[in-house]
């Protein structure tokens, strides 16, 4: 998927539907009581699977919040016209956190406040210095958001990576909790296609010990837009320095 057209006409090829999302009443419970206590709600995903908008969505009416915010960059806000694209070269990096459902979720759906929280990363800027950039915007919001990242960046305590968002918010409100998706079998898009093909449980939102964990047996690959860096220069002229993860 490479113009515009492609990307709008994908949006509306997305079939918005009811995902089947059943959850044990403790897990559900430990969810709402993140929401209660921090005024929010983490949610660590694969980019590039086409059911996670459609898990957000499931999420937002199960825990009856009007309120998300995405690991896109900040200075996308402005591109967004209810709900859809406005040209901007920052969709087209192909790495799996925008795609054509999210667009199609944010449109079809009752207007959400959306808040979009990654920023441009500086020249000597580590992986950790970016997370804690992020968790600060996410600090900011109002109360009771779902803040969707990639799953390296929601775990509420150090990584190999280092001091993970997740573990700064954490710090900041020690009431927060955060929902691992489990992917079981499919196919995502990350910079290119590529697969998992796990054993998992039944599908659903669950306690693994302390763990909060929503488990997909079957996912498929998202319709991502992406252009390889030399169009995007072509396309769009000199680019800067833009965050990935």
């Amino acid at each position: 998927m490479e113009t515009m057209d492609d990307l709008v006409r994908a949006i509306a090829e997305f079939e918005v539907e009811d995902l089947d999302l059943q959850a044990e009443p403790a897990a559900l419970a430990a969810a709402r009581r993140s929401l209660a206590e921090s005024g929010l709600l983490l949610v660590g995903e694969i980019h590039g699977v086409r059911e996670n908008p459609l898990v957000i969505r499931a999420l937002t009416r199960l825990l009856e919040v009007d309120a998300i915010a995405l690991e896109w960059s900040e200075e996308l806000a402005g591109f967004l016209r209810r709900g859809l694209p406005v040209d901007h070269p920052l969709w087209w990096f192909g790495d799996g956190r925008v795609t054509a459902g999210h667009f199609a979720v944010l449109h079809a759906d009752d207007p959400l406040t959306v808040t979009l929280f990654d920023g441009a990363v500086r020249a000597g800027d580590d992986w950790s210095a970016r997370d804690s950039a992020m968790a600060h915007r996410v600090l900011g919001l109002a109360a009771r958001t779902l803040v969707v990242a990639g799953n390296a960046h929601t775990s509420l305590d150090p990584t190999d990576d280092g001091v993970p968002m997740g573990a700064v918010i954490a710090d900041a409100r020690p009431g927060v909790r955060a929902v691992r998706i489990q992917y079981g079998t499919g196919r995502f898009y990350n910079g290119g296609p590529r697969e998992v093909n796990d054993e998992v449980g039944p599908a659903g939102l669950r306690l693994d010990g302390e763990e909060l964990v929503l488990t997909l047996p079957e996912f498929h690959e998202a319709t991502v837009p992406h252009l390889p860096f030399e169009r995007l220069q072509q396309t769009y002229g000199r680019l800067g320095r833009v965050a990935f993860g």
